[in-house]
This record gives structure tokens, sequence and C-alpha cells, in this order.
């Protein structure tokens, strides 16, 4: 079941509080390596919604934010790319018949056909990172989203042994969805009422989510996000390495 979250109080107390915690990920990692002893694996985080939602806008302005060692991978796919995107920083664009060799390859943690264009999420993106102790963000659509859940989340199936946790972001209506499709100017007519019509199907697989924020204020959504993996960060099992060597110091002091 998802946890909606539209206002603080939807969000647990501890990831409301997650910024006044001193502890880092990166920090423990860095720990680790000097003592010898293995970094803790990273944990998986899956970010979808539908096509206008301000899914990208709420990651940019995550990554530009505060949170040490967490690292976004990026996509493959076979659009085109827009105006404003590079190559390898949003997405890796290629051709069909290079995206097709990959999946026969078996290269791909996930891939799916949307909107008539392939995308997919490498495994080189995100195995070694998780390894390395790093968390990995996912932006990816639904398809994708529940097939990694599907996979990862069963410990007979799951090929990366990390913890996955998804967040669903959502439009606050249908016509808001509707505006900003056709204001970002990105997409032919036809285009817009293709991905209006995904869209329905889409927002029905909200609840398999873990947690949904309602983005009608980036600024606000953008925080939520931060908190909900700064939660999942600050989890007692999480801390219990670094917790064990405090407690270490003020027994030999």
């Amino acid at each position: 079941m998802a946890e909606r979250v539209e206002g603080a109080e939807a969000v647990s107390s501890r990831a409301d509080g997650a910024e006044q915690v001193e502890a880092a990920p990166a920090d423990d990692v860095a720990r680790s390596v000097a003592s010898g002893e293995e970094p803790p694996t990273g944990e998986l985080f899956i970010i979808s919604a539908p096509s206008g939602a301000g899914k990208t806008t709420l990651i940019h302005r995550l990554l530009r934010g505060d949170m040490p060692d967490l690292a976004f991978s990026v996509s493959h796919t076979t659009r085109r790319p827009r105006a404003d995107e590079v190559d390898g920083v949003d997405y890796h664009f290629v051709d069909r018949a290079t995206f097709e060799a990959s999946i026969e390859r078996g290269e791909f943690l996930e891939w799916a056909e949307v909107h008539g264009n392939l995308y997919g999420t490498s495994l080189r993106e995100v195995r070694p990172r998780l390894e390395s102790g790093q968390d990995v963000l996912l932006d990816i659509d639904v398809q994708g989203g529940e097939r990694v859940m599907a996979e990862q989340r069963d410990p007979a199936t799951s090929t990366l042994g990390a913890r996955v946790h998804s967040i669903f972001v959502m439009p606050p209506s249908f016509g808001e969805l509707e505006k900003r499709l056709r204001q970002r100017n990105q997409d032919r007519r036809e285009q817009i009422e293709t991905r209006l019509e995904v869209s329905r199907w889409e927002m029905s697989r909200a609840e398999a989510y873990d947690y949904v924020i309602v983005n009608d204020d980036a600024r606000y959504a953008s925080s939520v996000l931060a908190a909900i993996i700064q939660d999942k960060r600050h989890r007692g099992e999480r801390m219990r390495p670094r917790v064990s060597r405090i407690l270490r110091d003020f027994q030999t002091a």
C-alpha cells in the first residue's frame, strides 16, 4: 500500500527530522574502506510518473541539493534527444539496433517500449554503484518500475541484492497534467493525446508504489522526495555499523 504524501504529516517523523541527523552514508562508506571493512550495499530508489508530472524537475532539484553518495542511473533510449538534453547526462541516446543488441546480451536490468520508443536501465549503471555502497536513483516508467520491484524484491530472482524503495509522482489533476504537457511544447498534438491516454493506466498503478508524492508545488515536492530518501538512510538497521563504531569509541575512551 502506498504512503500518500501530500502534507508534512504524511511523512514519518524520522523523515521530517532527517536533515538534523549528522550521519551520512558517504561517511560510513569512507570509514568502512579505511578500516578494511566491506562497504554496506547501497539501496535502489525507483521513481516513476506519468509524462508531464514533473518527475525530472524533482530529480534535478534533489541532485543539486545536499544529498551525498546518491548516484543517478542514466537510462538508454531510442528516442531522439530534445533541444535541452545532453547525451550521457539525461539519457544515453542510441539507435534501435544498438538497443536490441544490448537486450540480446542481457545488459539491461529492465527495459520497455513506451510511446513507440525503447527505454532501458543498464546493469553497468547500477550494480557497481550499489556494490560500492552508493544509493542509486532510477528514473523509469511504470512498466520498468513494476518489473524491477517484482524481480529485485524477491530473493529468489534478485540479481542486485539491494533493498528497493519505490516512489510515484503524480500531478494534482488530469487538467493540470494536460496543461503541463501542452505548455512545455515538446510534443506534437497526437503525441500529447497518447501521453494523456497512457497516463490513465499509469495513475491506476500508483498504489503499487511505497510512496506517492502529489506534485502541485515543485519546491515542496522535492523536499518530500529528499525526506523519503533520508528516512531510509537513517533507519536503525542501516545505521547499525556506524552506531557500533561510535559505541566502541565510547567503551574504549
